[in-house]
C-alpha cells in the first residue's frame, strides 16, 4: 500500500456517520421535491422593445411570434393549469405591447387581448385589455378597426358600460374612415346612442354619415334612412303623454 493512502478502517466512525447522514438527507430532500405540489410561476415582466429587438438578431417578426406563443403557453405550467385571471394583467399588457411593437402589421396581439384575455369574469382585467386595444387602434385605425369594434361590443354587452362603448364607437366613426371599413362600423355610434335613449344625438350621427358622403352603397343608405325614420317615430312615441 502506498504511504500516502490510509485504509478505510482508519477513517473515523464519526466521519462515516456524518457522510451517511448527508446522503440520507439528500435522498429525503429529493423525495420531498418530487412529492411537493407544483407551484405556479408568476408571469415575469415583459422584455423591453429595444431588448427584444436586439435579441431577435434581425428577425423581429419571428421574435414577436415567439413572445406571443410563450405567453399563450404560460398558463399551462408543469403539473398545473392557471386560469387567465390569475395572471398579472399589467405585465400581460406589457408582453402584448412588446410583441405588437416588433410586428405592428400583425393582428395577433390584438385578437389575443380582445377575444381571449378579455373573456375573463373580472371587469378590471377586461378593461385593461380594452385599453390596450384602444391605444393600439389610435396608432393605426385603418388596419386595427376590427379589434376596436370587438372592444366596443365587449364594453356594451360584457361590461354593460354604455359610456365606454359609446366612446369607442365614436373613435371608430371619426377615425376608421378608410375604403375597407364597412359602413356598420361607423354606424355603431348611433346604435349605442339609441341604447342610451339619446335619440336626437343618434339621428344627428346617422344624418351626418349620410351627408358626409362616406357611405355610397344604396342598400346601406336605404337602411340608414329607415333607421332615421324609426328614430323619429320612437321619439314621437316617447313624447306622447301617458293615457
Amino acid at each position: 500500500m502506498s504511504a500516502g493512502l490510509r485504509p478505510l478502517a482508519a477513517v473515523p466512525r464519526l466521519l462515516w456517520l456524518v457522510l451517511g447522514l448527508c446522503l440520507l438527507l439528500q435522498v429525503l430532500w429529493r423525495q420531498e421535491q418530487r412529492s411537493a405540489p407544483p407551484q405556479a410561476q408568476a408571469l415575469p415582466p415583459a422584455p423591453s422593445v429595444a431588448g427584444a429587438r436586439l435579441a431577435s438578431l434581425g428577425e423581429p417578426l419571428a421574435m414577436a411570434r415567439g413572445l406571443l406563443l410563450h405567453l399563450q403557453a404560460f398558463d399551462d405550467q408543469p403539473g398545473i393549469s392557471l386560469p387567465w385571471r390569475a395572471l398579472d394583467y399589467e405585465r400581460l399588457a406589457g408582453w402584448l405591447e412588446t410583441a405588437q411593437a416588433l410586428d405592428p402589421r400583425s393582428q395577433y396581439a390584438l385578437v389575443a387581448a380582445g377575444s381571449v384575455y378579455a373573456g375573463v369574469a373580472d371587469p378590471a382585467r377586461v378593461r385593461r385589455m380594452l385599453r390596450f386595444v384602444a391605444d393600439s387602434f389610435a396608432a393605426d385605425p385603418q388596419r386595427r378597426w376590427p379589434a376596436m369594434a370587438q372592444a366596443t361590443l365587449t364594453a356594451r354587452h360584457q361590461l354593460h358600460d354604455l359610456a365606454l362603448a359609446r366612446r369607442y364607437a365614436r373613435e371608430l366613426r371619426l377615425h376608421a374612415s378608410g375604403p375597407g371599413v364597412p359602413a356598420w362600423v361607423r354606424q355603431m355610434d348611433a346604435f349605442i346612442l339609441e341604447d342610451m335613449d339619446q335619440l336626437d344625438s343618434a339621428r344627428l350621427v346617422l344624418g351626418g354619415l349620410i351627408d358626409s358622403g362616406q357611405i355610397t352603397d344604396p342598400n346601406e343608405l336605404a337602411f340608414m334612412a329607415r333607421r332615421l325614420d324609426a328614430l323619429a317615430a320612437k321619439k314621437t312615441q316617447a313624447a306622447r303623454p301617458a293615457p
